[in-house]
């Protein structure tokens, strides 16, 4: 019986002790090693923390591989994991801590200052002084004896659409079936080598991390200055014989606009594979023609069902103005699509809010009762024993081929000028454009205002609304168009909606 993720780790350092397990640019760690590191990490934990079990302990994070081993040395104590971007404000570091109230937080030496100035009554520890510890076997023999596959394995936070923090409470259980599937739908195995985009207090790192310790395969952590220089990220690639990425849309997005593959393509690159955001069809053609044989896989899920609870396998050319399908649902997971008062299921080929069911879903929001009883609910369809769903706040419908289709979010389905619209429906058509490089539409509720924002190469609003009137009605029409150079971004690479929300009230 497999109840920690750990089982997975020293099945693999069994296996293969010498291969290298994570990389960054400045040093490598095999597997065997990777296990002796975390144990002495584990057991300094334990020593400072007084030995407590389940309990929160964060880590400054940064692009490297120490990072990765704080995080297993963390679940070798019995506690799990919270990543925190070190270059957060302090303000919002400091509300974490109060939110989550961890047992320890853990920083490298080089980030001493960072860590000194936080006012917290936590127990911070330096990484390379738990690294020269000495690990306590008979004692992680005692904690790994208590261990249950329900035990929190990480929180990550995130903002949702209010801006403020919230830890998503994460088991073992939930992540050993992601990876599962991963390797049975995918053919993930010792073979594959990973190459990490996602930040580590971004959820679609998990799947790098734990799809590479469940098969025994190798990831590189690749430095995010290299998503400016695409010329040199395609070198990188093909130096590491990378053969498979889970990207966020924006990164693949990225590499299009710029013509990356102009001078190399990734000669070894077997499977692409994204999520995050609805990927533009322009864009995933351009990758698509530059490497044919690649397998190419659109992901969905948000952070609350573990990254990932639908995927599409991407056989056919899609149009730049097709909606690109996010499946079917991974094994051990349901998908409900339920009406705008959560109480039954929609009709055939309407559109619902997507619901999840299953071993999937995350435990909750840590330290947030009220928040966790709010979005994981009891399951409207059955009322004769406990069953949780979690409502994702995404609305969906069924095509023709029974694959599920992301059509937007439940607060974008407005009611405008006696009509009910779907703002996901415009971004597709804009994003379709071949002149546009990324856009989001807002509505603007105290004006009554759709409003586009779109980032091209100079004003384009005649070009929009003229092949606008080729694919939409005209009360689908943007009433407003604000063109950027550069539309704002999150520090998960996404396009900074909430940021956007707060120009519409300049």
């Amino acid at each position: 019986m497999q109840r920690s993720v750990l089982d997975d780790l020293e099945r693999s350092a069994g296996k293969y002790p010498k291969k290298t397990a994570f990389a960054d640019v400045g040093e490598e760690i095999s597997y065997q090693e990777l296990v002796q590191a975390a144990k002495r990490i584990a057991s300094g934990i334990c020593r400072r923390t007084g030995g407590q079990l389940r309990k929160p302990i964060m880590v400054l994070i940064d692009r490297d591989i120490k990072s990765v081993i704080s995080f297993f040395g963390i679940v070798y104590s019995g506690n799990f994991y919270v990543p925190i971007d070190r270059e957060l404000p302090r303000e919002r570091i400091e509300s974490m801590i109060r939110s989550i109230q961890p047992a320890g937080l853990i920083y490298r030496k080089e980030h001493e200052g960072t860590a000194a100035a936080l006012e917290a009554p936590v127990e911070k520890m330096v990484c390379e002084e738990l690294l020269l510890e000495e690990a306590k076997e008979e004692a992680l023999a005692e904690v790994r004896g208590q261990m249950l596959d329900t035990d929190p394995l990480y929180a990550i936070f995130t903002s949702g659409s209010t801006g403020v923090p919230k830890g998503v409470l994460v088991g073992n259980h939930s992540v050993i079936d992601l990876v599962d599937n991963f390797r049975e739908v995918f053919g993930f195995d010792e073979n594959c080598v990973f190459g990490n985009q996602a930040p580590f207090d971004f959820d679609v790192s998990v799947k790098d991390i734990y799809s590479t310790i469940k098969n025994g395969a190798t990831m590189y952590i690749i430095p995010p200055t290299l998503f400016v220089m695409p010329a040199k990220l395609v070198s990188f690639l093909n130096e590491k014989r990378i053969n498979t990425i889970i990207w966020a849309v924006s990164a693949l997005t990225v590499v299009a606009n710029v013509k990356g593959f102009a001078r190399e393509v990734p000669m070894h690159l077997r499977n692409v594979m994204f999520s995050g955001e609805v990927m533009p069809n322009k864009v995933l053609n351009y990758w698509r023609n530059a490497l044919p044989k690649c397998n190419y896989v659109n992901l969905y899920g948000p952070t609350e069902i573990t990254c990932n609870c639908t995927y599409y396998k991407v056989e056919r050319t899609f149009e730049d103005w097709e909606a690109l399908p996010i499946g079917k649902s991974f094994l051990n997971t349901g998908i409900l699509l339920l009406d705008s008062e959560r109480k039954k299921a929609v009709g055939e080929g309407e559109t619902g809010e997507i619901c999840v069911s299953g071993s999937s879903l995350a435990l909750g929001y840590y330290n947030e009762i009220e928040k966790t009883n709010a979005a994981f609910i009891q399951n409207p369809l059955n009322w004769h024993y406990p069953e949780r769903i979690y409502c994702t706040g995404d609305m969906g419908k069924y095509d023709s081929e029974g694959n599920l289709l992301f059509m937007s979010r439940r607060d974008a389905q407005i009611k405008h000028m006696g009509h009910r619209i779907e703002l996901g429906e415009i971004e597709i058509a804009v994003n379709a454009m071949p002149f546009i490089e990324s856009a989001v539409c807002l509505y603007d509720e105290e004006k009554q205002k759709i409003v586009l924002f779109y980032q091209a190469g100079g004003d384009r609003k005649k070009q929009i609304v003229t092949e606008l009137g080729k694919k939409l009605p005209k009360y689908m029409w943007p009433n407003q168009y604000r063109q950027y150079e550069k539309l704002p971004l999150n520090k998960h690479a996404k396009i900074d909606r909430m940021k956007l929300k707060e120009e519409l009230r300049r």
